[in-house]
């Protein structure tokens, strides 16, 4: 059984009420849920955290072996944190950057991913659907 892990960046908790034109009104507790169910082949598990020093841990925890794939989104900080993005580079395990919104179709500063060129690929723009077709590249 392949195991993923899913890591949620600052304001994600807020799913299913931030900016519901954008990011949808499904929370992702329940949206978890139905990936779990859609998919009980792969062992999801998720964390979410607001403090960016949480997120390298958990991706230096993650990073040599302990699941096959990590899903990043990375949220404010993937155009920020180099941190976060050298916390990429540094681990062995695979990760492939997802958004909810194509960050492109935003605020300039949103064209900036510190993430990606360490990661396996990025996805943007899908909404939560995001999050199942880096499920689907593992």
């Amino acid at each position: 059984m392949k195991k993923l892990l899913i890591i949620n960046g600052p304001n994600l908790n807020l799913l299913g009420k931030r900016e519901p034109n954008i990011y949808g009104s499904l929370s992702f507790t329940d949206f978890l849920d139905e990936l779990k169910d859609k998919y009980p082949e792969v062992e999801i598990s998720h964390y979410q955290s607001n403090i960016e020093g949480e997120i390298i841990d958990k991706l230096h925890e993650a990073g040599f072996g302990t699941c096959d794939g990590i899903i990043l989104n990375a949220a404010a900080y993937t155009h920020t944190s180099v941190g976060i993005g050298d916390a990429v580079a540094a681990i062995e395990t695979p990760v492939v950057e997802v958004h909810i919104s194509n960050t492109f179709d935003r605020e300039g500063y949103r064209h900036i991913s510190y993430v990606s060129p360490n990661a396996k690929g990025v996805i943007v723009g899908f909404g939560l659907q995001s999050y199942e077709l880096a499920i689907q590249s593992f």
